[in-house]
C-alpha cells in the first residue's frame, strides 16, 4: 500500500464546542468538509490538518488516523493476506470516499481511505 497522506481523527464530544480551539487558538481555519460527525480543519498555509469525529457514522469502532491512498482495493485485499482483522469491511459510503477499517496488531483502528476526486 501507498500512504498519500495520514490524517490524525481526534474524539470529541461536540464538533462545533470543539471548533474554536482548533480554528481560532491552532490557525486550522479552512474547514474541508464537515458531516455533522466528522469534520476537517486544515491551515491555509502549511496544509496542516486535524479531522474531529464525534464517533463513526458506519463503523463500529472509531479510527485514530485516516490512511488515504490511491489503491484502497489494493490495501485491502493485502491486509487480508496478511491477516490483519478488517473493524468495517470495504465500503463506498454514502458521503462519497471509499473505504475500510483493519486493527493494527498492537489494537489501533486506522481508517484506510480513498476520496474519489
Amino acid at each position: 500500500m501507498r500512504a498519500i497522506r495520514i490524517t490524525a481523527n481526534l474524539r470529541v464530544a461536540d464538533v462545533e464546542s470543539a471548533k474554536d480551539f482548533y480554528t481560532d487558538y491552532l490557525g486550522l481555519s479552512t474547514e474541508e468538509f464537515n458531516l455533522g460527525w466528522v469534520v476537517r480543519y486544515t491551515s491555509p498555509d502549511s496544509g496542516a490538518n486535524v479531522q474531529l469525529l464525534t464517533r463513526d457514522a458506519s463503523a463500529p469502532e472509531d479510527s485514530v488516523i485516516s490512511v488515504h491512498t490511491d489503491d484502497v482495493d489494493g490495501a485491502y485485499a493485502d491486509a487480508q493476506r496478511f491477516g490483519y482483522e478488517i473493524v468495517h469491511p470495504l465500503t463506498t459510503e454514502p458521503w462519497g470516499v471509499r473505504r475500510f477499517l483493519v486493527q493494527a496488531p498492537d489494537g489501533t483502528v486506522i481508517n484506510i481511505v480513498h476520496h474519489r476526486e
